[in-house]
């Protein structure tokens, strides 16, 4: 369980266990996934949506397709491996994903999936968030019914956040390393501009990276954290580089490339851990709430981000990471409790539809420039979802 502090306390140093601005439209339940292996161009005749991937175009033979089972005939066209996803309205929940698709070869990966918004990714090289597009599910009448199973309903949730575990830890080292480069190369201009955006990868899957234990001391420490000796590393030990304090003595360039190449090789290892982690429906329970808890005794206190002020950036990345493991476990939810989920729903639209009002541009507004009423707005909306989200672990689990 995450270990919380009291505001104007320190956190102990190790702890147990683009922004989504437009945050989710309305979620979309996934049914069923599955992949096979096809080493055959898909007939068209079959109704499979066609998918050819490339070095740099992912087309998709439909960009609007009744409701139901889809399967998508992903052939690699390129020179790099490749990977295809369905994702929610919001970008960030994977519903689907088809892997290791190396060049040459098709796969399939097959869905059932309710009308709604969807968004297909095609990732070349395994890096990035991939290209992407739009998907349009219209109804069709022919309403796919969902498995009655509910062992079934809590195996697809965890199944899709390992998906999203995954997909965050990768994008967090491709982002990491392009910090790491500008950083160390003393293109301060470049680094600060690239700190908040790739820390939000991180922030989504705080309570995963955090179960590690050694791993977030040396990435995610904060001055006021260190114990006694503790050598200071990872993402808030270039924060204070980048954006100095009254009286700071900047870093000679070789401190800045050994903390850079440590935090890429910190970060190299966190993505090996999440490939072989294994998740329960309990996990994901307790770490959406563990992710509210974060918001509530660092972020929304503006503790976490003492100089760079990008608190809010961490605050809607937090939200971020909560919002999909609820998502994945709505459906088993539905089944046990439709007043917690309905519930929920409602506390985390409020929640980022007051995120949203600070808005600025591609990110937020300096966590500093918050009137006290704003900053106290924030937080009663972070305890009024705190409250049916404690409920959430037991509601699937129990």
């Amino acid at each position: 369980m995450l270990r919380t502090r009291q505001p104007g306390t320190s956190r102990p140093a190790i702890r147990n266990t683009r922004t989504a601005l437009a945050a989710a439209a309305v979620a979309v339940p996934l049914v069923l996934t599955g992949c096979t292996d096809n080493t055959k161009a898909a007939d068209s005749s079959t109704g499979a949506i066609e998918v050819v991937s490339s070095n740099t175009e992912c087309k998709v033979s439909a960009s609007s397709v009744p409701s139901g089972n889809l399967t998508f005939s992903v052939k690699n066209e390129g020179t790099e491996v490749t990977e295809f996803y369905l994702l929610a309205a919001d970008g960030l929940r994977i519903l689907g994903e088809v892997e290791n698709i190396g060049p040459g070869l098709t796969r399939n990966l097959v869905v059932t999936a309710p009308a709604g918004t969807y968004t297909t990714a095609c990732k070349p090289g395994m890096e990035g968030d991939g290209i992407r597009a739009s998907l349009d599910v219209t109804q069709s009448g022919n309403q796919p019914s969902a498995d009655a199973d509910f062992q079934h309903l809590l195996d697809t949730a965890t199944t899709q956040y390992g998906s999203y575990v995954k997909d965050q830890s990768e994008q967090l080292l491709t982002g990491t390393e392009q910090f790491a480069a500008a950083f160390a190369a003393g293109n301060a201009e470049q680094a600060r501009s690239l700190y908040a955006a790739t820390r939000q990868h991180w922030e989504r899957i705080e309570p995963v990276a955090e179960s590690f234990g050694d791993l977030d001391p040396q990435l995610d420490a904060r001055e006021a954290d260190l114990e006694p000796g503790q050598e200071w590393t990872g993402w808030h030990r270039a924060e204070k580089d980048l954006f100095p304090p009254a009286g700071y003595t900047a870093m000679a360039p070789a401190e800045r490339s050994a903390i850079a190449d440590r935090m890429v090789a910190d970060t190299k290892d966190l993505v090996e851990r999440t490939r072989t982690l294994e998740i329960s429906a309990d996990m994901l329970g307790n770490g959406a709430k563990e992710l509210l808890d974060e918001v509530a005794t660092g972020k929304v206190t503006g503790e976490e981000e003492i100089w760079s002020h990008t608190d809010l950036w961490d605050f809607q990345a937090n939200v971020d990471g909560a919002r999909i493991a609820f998502e994945s476990l709505k459906p088993a939810l539905l089944q046990k409790d439709s007043a917690l989920a309905a519930s929920l729903d409602e506390k985390f639209a409020a929640l980022q539809a007051e995120l949203a009002t600070h808005a600025q541009g591609s990110g937020f507004t300096s966590y500093d420039k918050l009137a006290p009423e704003q900053v106290q707005k924030l937080a009663s909306l972070v305890d009024a979802l705190g409250e049916p989200l404690s409920r959430l672990t037991a509601a699937v689990v129990l």
